[in-house]
């Protein structure tokens, strides 16, 4: 069998921006320590902004939240899930999954006790999946997504990208 692998790397994929959700985070609740020496929260969200170029409106207050796992690495896995709608009445559903880490020690705790950070401090990576009803919306079900987000003391912000 020949070797797969290329001998030069294919091209990237290209991203276009698609939207960009604000969401406005309430107090966490604290597992801690689980019993697998890491920490586990739930992080009701309070409202939030939708806006874009083909979509705009709001995230419905109190549909949902973050629900993120801290590793004993340091490392966030975070899972949110909440519902979205349009300024003309649609539902979506959004599932977003990804990880949070300060580039240093100091950064970490600055975020965990919810104080500002400068964006190159950590990285934060958000992978989407919607669920829209078929129609105007039925683009968010078609492609796959990356966010690069930001976070502040009580909020995320996370601009989304087409994966073309």
């Amino acid at each position: 069998m020949t070797d797969p692998t290329p001998k030069t790397p294919p091209a990237a994929p290209p991203l276009e921006y698609a939207l960009t959700i604000s969401i406005n985070l309430g107090k966490a609740y604290w597992v801690r320590p689980t019993q697998y020496g890491s920490e586990r929260a739930a992080v009701y969200l309070v409202d939030g902004i939708v806006s874009g170029p083909e979509i705009n409106g709001i995230v419905i207050p109190g549909s949902g939240g973050d629900f993120p796992w801290t590793r004993p690495d340091g490392v966030i896995d975070f899972d949110a899930r909440y519902m979205l709608q349009t300024d003309d009445g649609a539902n979506i559903y959004l599932q977003n999954r990804g990880y949070r880490w300060g580039r240093t020690p100091e950064v970490t705790a600055k975020m965990a006790r919810r104080e500002p950070v400068a964006e190159d401090e950590y990285y934060m990576r958000a992978s989407p999946k919607f669920e829209a009803p078929a129609g105007k919306y039925d683009w968010l079900n078609r492609y796959v997504f990356i966010g690069r987000a930001e976070k502040t003391p009580t909020a995320n912000r996370i601009h989304y990208f087409k994966v073309l």
